[in-house]
């Protein structure tokens, strides 16, 4: 089967159809959107076509996640990571940020430890205010040279953790660098968290958007069995087939006691996961696969677009990003925005109407994160936007 993925989809207009949307509507219509992290793309047909199917059935009633989205979950994990999970390990919520929110009440106590490392993607940062518990970060090694990755700094990591530390919010693969993080990082960080008796949320949202040819993702708990009982794994269908506005995620929990306590937190606090979410989740985990492997083909053209593109910009840095549809820029040398008092995110707003994610909202202030999952039509014209700032 061939799938659109050239076609602009229409996200401007409520009267023709389209809902307000985030991505589209936070700006005037004179600026170009590569700022959230949703995709422009139409989802799966089959997502689509069972969304119509149940729509048509008339009655939106409380849900239950029914035992087939289980056990079509357990056979992606087995498949595409090879890790056999069992369908009491699911908890699914509308949402990873609701989650990891939930696992910072679950988890620890008020005035205990919440540690995430930097640049990361926003809500991490806010989870111990909200909750009433300590912030704590630790930077990530910057990259040794033009090309070269960001790097885990584990002296960072383990000069930030205090006796209050309880809990490591992990990004895995990481938001917003796009690393995929190595079997040799894992192992040193897996062995720091067992050194510091903590307990960890691997986020790995982005873990089906691998670029690299031949990489599979293995998530942290199956990599490392011994720290399963540490850990809550975080996935969703959201990012991978562009279903993020149906708010549908899961927790994997093999530790029954974890489990419980984080179960326990959800009472109450967290509504079910529509009907129309669980609907998609299932279908896209089941049908939706050749789909996500023609999106990864035109996401590895973009980036390699977007790379070519960099090399033009004189003071402009980035790795490429080795998973999702994300970009990490680094403009803190370019030439054409200094000297300016403003982001670089509200210069080029301003300057070349393109609208980018503000660096400083992810902890490192000069650089801005770029979706380029877009249409090849509308990322050529936000470059050239860009250009016009950026090759001055």
């Amino acid at each position: 089967m061939e799938f659109d993925f050239a076609t602009p989809v229409e996200r401007r207009h409520p009267d023709r159809g389209e809902w307000p949307s985030q991505k589209w509507h936070r700006y005037d219509a004179s600026i170009l959107p590569l700022w959230v992290a949703d995709m422009d793309f139409r989802s799966p047909p089959q997502v689509i076509e069972a969304l119509k199917a149940r729509v048509d059935h008339g009655v939106f009633g409380y849900g239950l996640v029914p035992d087939s989205l289980r056990h079509t979950l357990c056979e992606w994990s087995e498949r595409e990571y090879a890790w056999p999970i069992e369908p009491e390990w699911q908890l699914w919520l509308p949402g990873v940020v609701p989650a990891l929110h939930l696992a910072s009440l679950a988890l620890t106590e008020p005035g205990e430890g919440v540690l995430t490392v930097t640049p990361i993607y926003p809500p991490f940062l806010k989870v111990a205010e909200r909750t009433g518990r300590l912030a704590q970060q630790a930077p990530l090694g910057e990259p040794s040279g033009p090309g070269e990755p960001w790097r885990l700094d584990l002296e960072a990591l383990e000069a930030a953790i205090t006796p209050e530390t309880r809990l490591l919010l992990w990004c895995h693969p990481h938001n917003p660098t796009g690393r995929v993080w190595r079997q040799a990082e894992l192992a040193a960080l897996a062995e720091l968290v067992e050194r510091h008796d903590l307990l960890v949320v691997s986020d790995e949202l982005h873990c089906d958007l691998l670029l690299e040819e031949g990489e599979a993702h293995r998530p942290l708990a199956a990599a490392f069995p011994g720290l399963a009982a540490r850990i809550i794994t975080l996935w969703a269908p959201s990012k991978t087939f562009n279903l993020a506005g149906l708010t549908a995620a899961c927790a994997v929990i093999p530790d029954a006691t974890l489990r419980r306590r984080f179960a326990a937190a959800m009472r109450g606090l967290m509504p079910d996961v529509n009907v129309l979410g669980l609907v998609a989740a299932e279908v896209a985990y089941d049908q939706g696969n050749a789909w996500r492997k023609a999106l990864l083909g035109v996401l590895r053209h973009h980036r390699q677009a977007l790379v070519e593109r960099v090399e033009t910009w004189p003071g402009v840095s980035m790795s490429a990003p080795e998973s999702t549809y994300l970009a990490w820029l680094d403009l803190r040398r370019a030439n054409g925005l200094s000297p300016h008092s403003a982001s670089p995110q509200q210069v080029l707003m301003e300057r070349a109407g393109v609208a980018l994610s503000d660096g400083a909202d992810f902890g490192w202030p000069g650089f801005v994160r770029l979706n380029f999952g877009t249409t090849a039509t509308q990322l050529e014209a936000a470059l050239t936007r860009l250009d016009r700032v950026l090759k001055t």
